[in-house]
């Protein structure tokens, strides 16, 4: 028998969990990076999380996203829309964001 093929959306939410994982695999060490983990709510209240994420580098985020936590030894700013524009919110060290506070895209230790 065929084997049916996986629908589009359900491979959506591992791509992107694979690329905030080569995403934190190329960073070059500590001193490009914000040390820690920056954690975020996706589709269906699934807890995502970066590890060691890029400095000034906006990440954009490619589904939903809300409730952002700073596990991070570094501040980030969290946006409305992508490509870091929007209204901004900025979470330091240990901090959240509501948890209903939808964004996307982020900046960490932004310049």
């Amino acid at each position: 028998m065929p084997r049916k093929a996986a629908p589009l959306r359900l491979w959506r939410p591992f791509a992107a969990v694979l690329g905030g994982l080569a995403l934190a695999l190329t960073t070059t060490g500590s001193a490009l990076a914000a040390d820690g983990t920056f954690v975020w709510i996706g589709p269906q209240g699934k807890a995502y999380a970066i590890d060691n994420p890029p400095d000034g580098k906006c990440l954009a985020m490619a589904q939903e996203a809300r409730g952002a936590r700073n596990g991070t030894k570094k501040p980030l700013v969290v946006y409305t829309k992508k490509r870091c524009a929007g209204s901004a919110l900025r979470l330091a060290p240990g901090r959240s964001a509501p948890a209903n506070a939808r964004f996307a895209s982020v900046v960490f230790n932004p310049r």
